[in-house]
């Protein structure tokens, strides 16, 4: 059977760097599927799709609310042709009903031990126009190794730049912050994949660089730090979301290859001055996400923040205002107060104001978006603080003899002719 598995296009964040990372729920979705089972996976952020070309089922999986319009024109397209189309992913979950009037089923939760069913009501001619395990977790041990052999690898690098590989070594999030969506995702029970096989699974990853794209690490810290513990014979350089902000901790994680960090900045406090100090002190980079739009910030409040973001010397920041994605707290809260100025999920981008802000108007809140990025970035570019931050992972990289450098010239031209040639 030939299921074509599609991740629909979506754009970049206006004032961000373009480049593309290998997606990470479709290739966890693909190890779930039977054997008999042939992927082809098409990225449309960087191929096209063939429409023409024969398929037996497709899927589409989402990730974004900012790609669920065009997801529906293309299983619209595809089912005018009478093939069939299986939604899945987490934007299909926070668009559920939506969705349901483009697909031919539509899959709710997460997939291990479930897609022989769904592929057997296929091929019977029995597919149901939903299947619901939201709430019915499976056993985190049945998470099995990604897919990435799906992957076209030769696509997701950045001016010759390797982009890291994404894996994760937990689910679900015991935090229930204002604009997320997780705990209605993947439900508040931390839920950590047995160390050995998320080790396991490292160790197959033909690439140095990874990104760890669990919720937040700092969850557990015993789990954490044993985790940590075993990644340090890789030899892996990876980034993050938070770390626990404990010395011991962010010892090993130094230890085990941390690179760089993403971490919330939310307000101009000395715990959050000196939480970076510490990530730095570490050898661990920082790259601040910033939300602006929240009810507390005022015209005032937001200048003052990107001034203090340049105080305590960031290494790269992310601008976006709230967008508030059904089924967080955000959205329940400004749909109550009618504060919701626009249901086209293609301007949630998180770069399109979509709300009356308390406290200015809403152009002026897109200026301010406009103005945090222009002011950070007006004394060192954003492509030179990205040279820098890879600057240090080749750093690492050559302490440890793991550098194994794809684009000689580029090397060339961030360190000199006598480290490239090395």
């Amino acid at each position: 059977m030939k299921f074509r598995l599609i991740y629909p296009k979506w754009p970049k964040l206006a004032r961000q760097t373009e480049f593309h990372l290998p997606p990470h729920g479709p290739v966890v979705f693909a190890a779930t599927l039977p054997d008999y089972v042939v992927v082809d996976f098409i990225d449309e952020n960087l191929e096209t799709i063939d429409f023409d070309e024969p398929v037996d089922f497709v899927g589409i999986s989402m990730m974004l609310t900012v790609q669920v319009q065009r997801g529906w024109e293309i299983a619209d397209r595809y089912r005018a042709q009478g093939v069939k189309v299986l939604f899945g992913g987490i934007a299909t979950m926070l668009h559920a009903e939506e969705t349901m009037a483009h697909a031919d089923a539509v899959f709710l939760g997460e997939a291990e031990g479930r897609m022989e069913q769904v592929f057997a009501d296929f091929r019977q001619g029995a597919l149901q126009p939903c299947y619901n395990f939201q709430g019915e977790r499976p056993d985190i041990a049945l998470v099995g190794t990604a897919r990435r052999d799906i992957l076209n690898r030769s696509l997701y690098n950045h001016k010759g730049v390797q982009m890291v590989d994404l894996v994760h070594a937990s689910r679900g999030c015991r935090f229930n912050c204002y604009p997320c969506a997780v705990a209605y995702l993947g439900g508040r029970e931390f839920r950590p994949r047995p160390i050995d096989r998320t080790i396991a699974e490292m160790a197959t990853i033909d690439n140095n660089r990874l990104f760890l794209v669990d919720n937040s690490l700092a969850q557990d810290t015993a789990w954490e730090m044993e985790l940590f513990r075993e990644m340090i014979p890789l030899k892996k350089k990876w980034c993050c979301h938070p770390i626990e902000d404990k010395p011991e901790v962010l010892d090993l994680a130094a230890q085990a290859g941390a690179w760089y960090v993403y971490q919330a900045v939310f307000d101009t406090s000395d715990y959050i001055r000196e939480r970076i100090k510490r990530y730095h002190d570490h050898g661990i980079g920082v790259e601040g996400t910033i939300l602006l739009g929240l009810d507390s910030h005022t015209e005032d409040s937001i200048k003052r923040l990107i001034d203090f973001l340049l105080e305590i010397e960031l290494d790269l920041a992310e601008f976006t205002v709230l967008a508030p994605f059904p089924h967080t707290k955000a959205f329940d809260e400004l749909q109550q107060q009618n504060r919701i100025l626009s249901r086209n999920w293609d301007d949630y981008s998180a770069d399109k104001v979509v709300f009356q802000p308390k406290h200015m108007r809403p152009e002026r809140l897109q200026e301010l978006l406009e103005y945090a990025w222009t002011t950070f970035y007006q004394d060192e570019s954003q492509n030179i603080k990205m040279a820098k931050l890879f600057q240090q992972v080749v750093r690492k990289e050559m302490a440890d003899n793991t550098f194994k450098p794809r684009n000689r010239e580029l090397v060339r031209q961030t360190f000199g002719r006598e480290q490239a040639g090395r």
